[in-house]
Formats: structure tokens, sequence, C-alpha cells
């Protein structure tokens, strides 16, 4: 084979590659469509992000309340126990349970985050320094690496309101004294 017919071949695969990219491009204005600016589709309990168009810098997360009282009532025992399931790869809940990859759960509702001694919490874990209250617990359960950026927790997190208010309930009855109920 000689040059020419080598350039010819080499033409040929560049100007099908043009023409796919230039029909693509044809198509998108031809058929060009305004997205809305605001999602058709709005979601309670989830944080909203929004930006300001005069200072791109700026960015402020607003998180709409969630009723832990509606939520807790969706729940029950042994449904989050089902579902805890899922948790018992890297946690055990039980009194005097040993660590595993998270540590043990026993007692957590109620507990400051990043409390126990023997356990080798990651940093952002240790400055979050919060009590897990049902609200906490709820929040960082939607998503944890969202909820305390820089976690060592690699969970995606419940999305289901049942399924969280339903481990929190089956958490929270796993103590000496659990915490009453809001």
């Amino acid at each position: 084979m000689d040059s020419f017919e080598i350039n010819k071949i080499i033409a040929a695969v560049l100007l099908t590659a043009l023409i796919i990219i230039g029909i693509g491009k044809f198509t998108d204005i031809l058929f060009h469509v305004e997205k809305p600016k605001e999602s058709a589709y709005k979601i309670e309990g989830l944080e909203i992000a929004s930006t300001d168009a005069a200072s791109k810098s700026a960015e402020t997360k607003v998180v709409e309340a969630v009723d832990i009282k509606a939520l807790l009532a969706m729940g029950n025992l042994d449904h989050g126990e089902k579902v805890f399931k899922k948790c018992t790869a890297c946690h055990q809940i039980a009194d005097g349970g040993k660590n595993m990859i998270g540590p043990n759960l026993w007692g957590v509702i109620g507990r400051t985050s990043g409390s126990i001694s023997d356990y080798k919490y990651s940093k952002a874990m240790v400055a979050h320094g919060k009590e897990w209250s049902f609200e906490e617990m709820n929040s960082y359960l939607i998503k944890p690496q969202a909820h305390i950026k820089g976690t060592k927790m690699a969970f995606a997190g419940l999305r289901k309101e049942k399924d969280r208010a339903s481990v929190i309930l089956y958490m929270n009855s796993k103590s000496n004294s659990p915490k009453p109920l809001p």
C-alpha cells in the first residue's frame, strides 16, 4: 500500500468524524429546547443549594426542617432491624461489643460524635463533636459524606424516610437507657 492510499483512508476517517460532529451540532440548533430554571419535582427534606448570580463566590445552603415526630412515626423496630443489616458489615450494636470497621453503635443516640476512646475516628468526625440526637442522626443517615465532609464512613446513605426512621428507632432501643421519643 503506497502513501496515496493511506492518505485517502485517513481523509475518509477524518471526513466521517467531521460529518458526525457537524450533524450533531446542526440537530442541536434545529431542535433547541429551553430548559426551565427550576426543577419540576420538589423533594422536601433535602438540601437545596442556590447561588447568587451577582456574586458567584457566595454559595448558601438552605436546609428545610424535618418534623422528627412525624418521621419517627413512620418507622418500626422490626423494619429497623432488617434495614440495620446493611450496617452490620461495618458496625456492631451490642452492649460491650467490639469496634469493627466502624465503632460499636450501642447507645449511640444521645452520645457525642467521635467520643468512643478505643476507636480511631476521622478528624472530621472528632471535629463535628455534636450529640447524636434524633434530628442529627436523620441528617447524617441521608448521606453521611455530605453531612460530615471528610468522614471515613463510605456508606451511600438511606434515602427512604421509613428506612431512616426505623433504623433510628432500632438504634435508640439498643441502649441501657433509650432516649424518650420527641
